[in-house]
């Protein structure tokens, strides 16, 4: 009966927030089976229902849950269906930062000894702007300068030359995908770029936001410090041409945004 309870929320039984700690859970088993449990016993009947500690994801309040589901069991599919049968690549379009401030990971030390990783403190940054095809292919655009309405006609010309002459591209509302030269490069193009947009809100339906990126970061690039752009911009450049050759690994950020391929 515990996971039935739980699913009800923390702040059913007046916790503050919505998480569930071991103590917490302690204090529910009390109140509706006037049983006690110490905390760490409470973590081991845990382990047995298959409840593990993991770390929220946030999400924005004003996120339309309904409209996003609908996207992701309708428009989605139906985007698929039409690039297949207009004959264009469908290309997903995010944004990151990557900052010379290392992606820290654990790692291995003597006890008590713990490791440190020197990095400048610095608001530097390489602007990163990527497309993911559903076939598994990566392209990107890394500027040493905040990106803008210019860069994001740039990076579609760059994909109508190697990822294919007719696009259908889906990107966020970022202001940079919204400027009058990006509406006005796609009139020019007669129908050979096709823009979608997604849902407000919705970072996670984009294999770019937790897929992507995340693996980038906190794996082809975690605990490592570059000296300066120039060099953090090479160690970049080879993190994506590792990730280039799994393609597989690629495929698994689209069902991890719940996009059947």
């Amino acid at each position: 009966m515990i996971p039935e309870l739980l699913w009800h929320g923390a702040e059913a039984y007046g916790f503050r927030g919505s998480v569930w700690t071991c103590g917490r859970i302690a204090q529910v088993i009390e109140e509706e089976f006037g049983v006690v449990y110490d905390k760490g016993h409470v973590s081991r009947l845990l382990r047995q229902l298959r409840w593990t500690p993991q770390m929220p994801i946030q999400r924005a309040s004003q996120r339309d849950e309904q409209a996003i589901e609908q996207w992701r069991s309708q428009t989605w599919p139906r985007l698929w269906a039409e690039a297949s049968s207009e004959r264009r690549t469908l290309v997903f379009v995010d944004e990151a930062g990557f900052y010379l401030l290392p992606s820290v990971a654990k790692t291995y030390a003597p006890q008590a000894q713990t490791p440190v990783l020197r990095a400048k403190l610095t608001r530097d940054h390489l602007s990163v702007m990527g497309g993911m095809t559903p076939a598994g292919r990566i392209y990107t655009l890394a500027r040493q300068e905040s990106l803008n309405g210019s860069h994001s006609v740039e990076f579609l010309v760059h994909l109508t030359r190697v990822a294919g002459k007719r696009l259908l591209v889906i990107w966020d509302g970022s202001p940079i995908h919204r400027r009058a030269m990006v509406q006005e490069f796609v009139a020019d193009s007669r129908d050979k770029v096709r823009l979608e947009a997604l849902p407000g809100y919705a970072p996670d339906l984009n294999p770019w936001d937790e897929g992507g990126w995340n693996h980038l970061k906190n794996v082809e690039m975690r605990n490592l410090v570059c000296h300066d752009l120039e060099e953090l911009h090479e160690q970049f450049h080879l993190a994506v041409n590792r990730l280039r050759q799994k393609a597989w690994l690629v495929h698994s950020f689209f069902q991890q945004a719940g996009l059947r391929l």
